[in-house]
This record gives structure tokens, C-alpha cells and sequence, in this order.
């Protein structure tokens, strides 16, 4: 089963949160450690994983922002 790379991104945003509020309530040293360096690995994985993904999509340049329609000003200063 192939898990989607937007997994990785929100597994490890959350161990890194986790990391995050264990530090601030100040949990000891080997916790943190250990949590850390998985994190580092985590990181590792996520960008591999999102970096090789087979994502494509039909959107170009020219599409910019889709919300707000960029038209030719000529005086815009």
C-alpha cells in the first residue's frame, strides 16, 4: 500500500509539534534527544518522499492566482 507523501508532511509536522510542546514543559533531556533526532530522519524521509512523488497537474504560470485575476495595467505606479 503506497502512502500518500502528504502523510509524511502532517506525520512529521506533528512529531515536530510534539517536539515543540515537550521542550516548552520541559521534559527531560533524553526525551528531547530522542525525539529530535527521529524528527531529523523524519524531515529526511518527508522530503524525499514529496520530492520524488508523481504529482502533475495542469496548472501553468500563466494561471498565477486563480482568487485574484492579474490584468495589464499600464499605469500602476
Amino acid at each position: 500500500m503506497k502512502i500518500p507523501a502528504m502523510a509524511y508532511v502532517v506525520f512529521t509536522t506533528l512529531l515536530l509539534l510534539t517536539l515543540t510542546i515537550a521542550v516548552a514543559m520541559d521534559m527531560p533531556f533524553n526525551w528531547v534527544f530522542y525525539l529530535t533526532c527521529i524528527g531529523q530522519v523524519f524531515v529526511v524521509i518527508m522530503v524525499y518522499k514529496v520530492l520524488r512523488d508523481k504529482y502533475t497537474t495542469t496548472k501553468t504560470f500563466e494561471d498565477f492566482y486563480e482568487d485574484f485575476p492579474i490584468t495589464e495595467r499600464k499605469n500602476y505606479r
